[in-house]
């Protein structure tokens, strides 16, 4: 998966409008440009049909737009975000405003909404990790566990957390009336989860010095992303019938899972066959539409990943420490020939 920009100018014949622009005009008179034949693009992609040329979106939001809520400007950093704090109708003007784009742009894209766009990381605060607001997101804090205490982790359904996580969405599908999709927020990765829970430093030194725990737990904090994720999807309604990812406005017609395995930026392709492969091919084949997020920085995984046959598609930031994308091209055609030997 790979998002370009490309612009067609579309010739004007006197007063005559040509199909182009009669289609334009027609998706910008649905609600946020949600036009239901774009759908059909989405399809393609998903069945890798030959296509005249890729998905091609734009959008002036931030990638952590926490600043664009105004509610989230009345929480002090100095406290802890508890889920009190978070009152969803507060966010709702926002929401629909940050989706308005669509009207004026003639993309691709489906636009829809998940809680607070990406800015709160919902699992972490569900584990028990106290969450830090910062100036554009908010960042789960380590809580360096014992052993005894990081495999003992359950997904809580009773947790005030995860009750707010099935809330907000819920608001959110009431202000849509059926305008635009609602997902779930994207969510830290078995490996990240790992990171929160035993710490930064320990969470990379307990694959050498306990290496039978850290697969424990790795298939624990794997089973309870995979649960966390269906369990979301029985609270959200259908879309023209199929699913959604706000983050990266993505259709689909079967249930979706965001894959992230930020973490193993420090791992050697080894260590990542060894503790995190198994795991992420199981994510991968409980969900029709998988994808997994990465980073240009983690290139060096890019073989590794792609051994998972399971996972469907490939979204790689562009990220502002890492390669120019003209270096980054090898890498976008070697997800492009693995996508075509699995066909």
């Amino acid at each position: 998966m790979f998002w370009l920009r490309a612009v067609r100018c579309a010739r004007i014949r006197s007063i005559q409008k040509s199909q182009k622009e009669i289609l334009c005009e027609n998706s910008l008179m649905y609600p946020f440009g949600n036009d239901p034949t774009k759908i059909d693009r989405y399809r393609a992609f998903w069945s890798r049909a030959d296509a005249r040329r890729p998905l091609v979106g734009f959008s002036l939001a931030g990638w952590f737009p926490l600043e664009e809520f105004s509610a989230a400007k009345r929480w002090d950093p100095a406290v802890p975000l508890t889920p009190e704090m978070i009152r969803p109708e507060e966010f709702l003007e926002d929401h629909l405003r940050l989706l308005v784009e669509g009207e004026s742009m003639d993309d691709d894209l489906i636009r829809g909404a998940c809680p607070a766009q990406v800015a709160i990381p919902w699992l972490p605060g569900i584990l028990g990790c106290p969450l830090r607001v910062l100036p554009d997101n908010v960042l789960g804090e380590d809580r360096h566990l014992s052993w005894d205490e990081a495999l003992a982790v359950r997904l809580d359904l009773g947790n005030a957390w995860f009750r707010k996580c099935v809330e907000f969405p819920e608001a959110l599908v009431r202000a849509a009336d059926g305008r635009f999709p609602v997902s779930h927020a994207p969510e830290l990765g078995p490996t990240d989860l790992h990171v929160v829970l035993r710490g930064h430093n320990e969470s990379i030194m307990d694959l050498v010095d306990e290496p039978g725990k850290s697969t424990g737990l790795l298939w624990r904090l794997g089973e309870i992303f995979r649960e966390f994720t269906q369990e979301l999807w029985e609270h959200l309604p259908l879309f023209h019938g199929g699913y959604f990812d706000a983050q990266y406005s993505l259709w689909s017609p079967g249930p979706i899972i965001r894959m992230q395995e930020d973490a193993t930026a420090v791992y050697s392709p080894h260590l990542y066959r060894q503790f995190v492969q198994p795991v992420d091919r199981m994510l991968a084949g409980h969900f029709p539409s998988s994808f997994i997020h990465l980073h240009s920085t983690s290139m060096f995984l890019l073989e590794a990943f792609g051994e998972i046959e399971e996972i469907q598609g490939f979204e790689i930031n562009n990220d502002a420490c890492g390669p120019p994308i003209r270096e980054m091209v090898p890498y976008f055609q070697m997800v492009q020939i693995d996508a075509g030997h699995q066909q």
